[in-house]
């Protein structure tokens, strides 16, 4: 959708006349029914007056089309200006230009395409100015029908008019080339410059025709898109299916061609405890859907999982168009109905109401999801919900499926293939944490090593030794230790102390906890592991579980205080103690429960309290029984 559009004669007529921001102000609000912020409307007034000097050469065309923050379809994304005409020999052309009132940044290390700089009243890590624009025209590339078809050239660029370029700046710091060279970056005093770099691809106007077919066109998957992705699963044995991961697989598909066909609302939800594949059959649905011209997003609560797997299907290419397929569970908020081919919600035990960095956006993700797409997927485990706002639950799915008019299908994942393929160590997991009652009182003729260990070194030292074959052990922690703002960069800050022993929380920078090779020197929490597995897991139970008179005591008042998954149960205890605690119960027993079934292979755990390594190695030889209390 174009808030503005006009010809160059338009633009320029309305910037002299002081009209163009209250024009842009009364069509957002007529068209998204969104008021103006004074900060936002200022940033138009001044950066459309430099674009007015920027256009103002006869050169330009007087009627090459103009358009002013374009929504990319089905996402929050705006692209600020657009320029659109044919070149010398006819073929179309549009310039993407991404405005930016910065002054300084400053480079990020170790990060792909971030910077940082002041912006939203803080110092805040964004992406490059030239990566967006780049991103922007890759996303019009991918999904745009008409420019597909038409073949229309697309030339994006940033403009900073207040960015003061200095001798090695970091704006154009080598770590940005790639980006810099497809889309340059023009600042304070190249208005000559960006001025030629329009007039070499606009010569002719086009009426503002290009643009309105754009804003128009189909939404489908390129056919270069089409044949990367479904290249990137090839030979990629992590991600073939089996067993009744095929037969979910295939009836997706299947609802998939019913929705294209007549176009009716469908919900599955497909619900399989930890190991049975969720997002192995999300990923490859997410590849043969766009194969098949099917808009399909994979979203997730957790960035956590979308940066992994987004990566490892794009391999170590860092200009992929793989990134706008991966959306997180609030992107949804504003999207039009039923405009997504499929949503493929993985974790969807963690999506929660409200959506936004306040919580205050939008109505519930669940209905968001299937408000926005055809087809709505939802991968459920209601034993994984680990924090206060998760709302993930198959009633709470059914509910918002019927008031979107939206037939339910429900598939079960029973088959284990993490933790050796053991059923048997996750029923007698859930029966130690007390989650539910089972038949499996101790390891015994159970294919998974599990091992206590006295001191976090032990438990360290083997994790390290067993990484150091593959690069898929990872050692993880219950939030019992604050994770303070500052020196999350630095490893040498160590955040978790016991005794002599000390290791930091995951950097908060460079690659993925999961796949960093330098990982291991730190610890994840459960927002860096769920929905990712590794071959051994190492993991630190804090004093949130204990092991006390013969009984297994939860305790929420010795989590972290930076740890927001039980942000609001103090309030909640005050209402109703008992529903306080029965919650706080739940998210302790559960997040030790995800964490305990990360590996493949072998967990190994070291428990703060004597008491609980003790009942730990007691249950593993059946010798235990015990009575579950939450404080």
């Amino acid at each position: 959708m174009i808030v503005y559009s006009g010809s160059k004669t338009d633009f320029m007529n309305e910037v002299e006349e002081d009209t163009i921001a209250y024009s842009i102000r009364d069509s957002i609000l007529a068209k998204m029914h969104r008021t103006t912020g004074d900060a936002e409307f200022r940033s138009w007034v001044n950066s459309l007056e430099y674009m007015y000097k920027v256009l103002n050469d006869n050169e330009i065309p007087n009627d090459s089309g103009i358009a002013i923050e374009y929504n990319l379809p089905n996402t929050a994304k705006r692209v600020d200006f657009l320029i659109s005409g044919y070149d010398e020999f006819s073929v179309p052309n549009v310039v993407i230009i991404e405005l930016k009132q910065w002054e300084k940044l400053k480079k990020v290390e170790g990060l792909d395409g971030l910077v940082e700089t002041f912006t939203g009243g803080a110092n805040r890590r964004v992406v490059h100015p030239s990566y967006q624009a780049w991103s922007y025209a890759q996303m019009i590339s991918d999904y745009n029908e008409y420019a597909q078809n038409s073949a229309v050239q697309l030339w994006p660029c940033a403009y900073l008019h207040n960015y003061l370029r200095i001798e090695d700046d970091p704006l154009d710091d080598p770590i940005y080339a790639e980006y810099l060279d497809d889309a340059p970056a023009f600042t304070k005093g190249d208005v000559k410059q960006l001025r030629a770099f329009i007039k070499r691809v606009v010569k002719t106007g086009d009426d503002n025709e290009i643009l309105y077919e754009i804003d128009n066109g189909r939404i489908k998957p390129s056919k270069s898109l089409q044949d990367a992705i479904v290249g990137m699963l090839e030979n990629n044995p992590e991600f073939n299916l089996i067993d009744d991961q095929k037969v979910v697989f295939e009836r997706i598909m299947e609802l998939s061609r019913q929705c294209e066909k007549d176009g009716k609302k469908r919900t599955l939800i497909a619900a399989g405890g930890p190991g049975t594949g969720k997002t192995v059959i999300a990923i490859n649905l997410l590849a043969r859907l766009t194969q098949e011209g099917v808009f399909a997003q994979y979203c997730s609560k957790n960035s956590a999982p979308r940066t992994v797997y987004a990566r490892k299907l794009k391999g170590h290419r860092t200009k992929s168009s793989i990134d706008n397929m991966f959306k997180g569970s609030g992107a949804y908020v504003d999207a039009p109905e039923s405009a997504i081919g499929v949503v493929l919600a993985d974790e969807a035990h963690r999506l929660n109401e409200k959506s936004g960095l306040y919580g205050n956006q939008g109505i519930n993700q669940i209905h968001e999801i299937i408000h926005a797409s055809r087809l709505s997927v939802f991968f459920i485990d209601e034993s994984q919900r680990v924090t206060v706002k998760d709302i993930g639950g198959v009633s709470e799915i059914k509910y918002w499926a019927a008031k979107n008019g939206a037939e339910v299908f429900e598939e079960e994942l029973a088959s284990q293939f993490r933790c050796n393929g053991s059923d048997g160590y996750l029923a007698w997991l859930d029966d130690v944490l007390g989650i539910r009652q089972t038949a499996n009182y101790d390891l015994d003729d159970i294919n998974y090593e599990f091992v206590v260990l006295d001191t976090p070194q032990e438990m360290c030292e083997r994790v390290v030794k067993r990484n150091a074959e593959t690069n898929k052990s990872r050692i993880l922690a219950g939030y019992c230790w604050n994770w303070p703002k500052a020196g999350r960069g630095d490893t040498n800050v160590h955040d978790i102390k016991i005794g002599n022993f000390e290791i930091s929380w995951n950097l908060d920078e460079g690659e993925a906890f999961a796949i960093s090779p330098t990982s291991i020197n730190e610890a994840g929490c459960i927002h860096t592991t769920q929905g990712l597995e590794f071959e051994y897991v190492g993991v630190i139970i804090g004093d949130d579980l204990r092991y006390e008179d013969g009984r297994l005591v939860t305790d929420y008042t010795k989590r972290a205080k930076t740890d927001q998954s039980i942000k609001g149960l103090k309030k909640m205890e005050e209402d109703d103690p008992k529903a306080a605690h029965q919650l706080a119960d739940e998210i302790i027993k559960n997040t030790y429960r995800t964490l305990m079934t990360r590996g493949m292979k072998g967990c190994y755990v070291y428990a703060t309290d004597p008491g609980l390594r003790e009942y730990l190695r007691g249950r593993a030889k059946g010798s235990y029984r015990y009575q579950l209390v939450a404080l």
